[in-house]
């Protein structure tokens, strides 16, 4: 998984006008914090926090707030009702030695044998859950939908990748080929044909 490196400012917290001052700025404010570390409050410019949240992708932080370094993912982002621009993010630090959770997107290869047959794919997830080191991770999950079927459908239970697992549960469906009535209108030529 790709690493980004941010840097950001220490902020004082506490009024609503440093909030707002902050924000005047083109800064957003933030916090980083957990696995036993001490909560600090920063503020890093609006279109490098764009960077993380305008992309499909999931990145690993390395947060450099005035100097003090940390490993960090994007938590929570909070955002205008009405202009969309973001008001607050957080940011959890990670270990390197402990599995993370993280959303990756899936990316479907492969030609499937259903849609060849006239049939229809029907991508359900985008993305899925995984837990894993952060050295483990991957940018995104593919998956093979050469071999699918019409009527039939791969579900998180049925994707195996080394050294990650996934979180989702196991029945969660990720894609699925769906008949159409090109497919039926095949089955029952090809059916008449034999007949004959």
């Amino acid at each position: 998984m790709k690493h980004l490196t941010i840097s950001g400012s220490k902020r004082t917290t506490g009024s609503k006008a440093d909030v707002r001052a902050t924000r005047k700025e083109g800064k957003v404010p933030c916090v980083v914090y957990g696995n036993g570390t001490e909560n600090i409050a920063f503020a890093i410019d609006e279109k490098e926090l764009k960077t993380l949240t305008h992309t499909p992708y999931c990145h690993i932080v390395d947060l450099d707030v005035d100097g003090t370094k940390c490993t960090a993912l994007l938590g929570e982002v909070q955002y205008h009702p009405v202009t969309d621009r973001a008001l607050h993010a957080d940011f959890l630090v990670v270990d390197e030695k402990k599995p993370v959770v993280v959303e990756v997107p899936v990316i479907i290869t492969g030609n499937s044998v259903g849609v060849k047959a006239g049939g229809k794919l029907q991508v359900s997830r985008r993305k899925l859950r995984i837990s894993g080191l952060i050295e483990n991770l991957p940018d995104d999950l593919t998956v093979d939908v050469t071999n699918l079927a019409i009527g039939k459908r791969i579900t998180a239970g049925d994707l195996k990748f080394d050294k990650i697992a996934i979180v989702n549960p196991k029945a969660t469906i990720v894609v699925s080929c769906l008949s159409t009535r090109n497919a039926v209108a095949a089955a029952e030529g090809e059916s008449a044909e034999a007949a004959e």
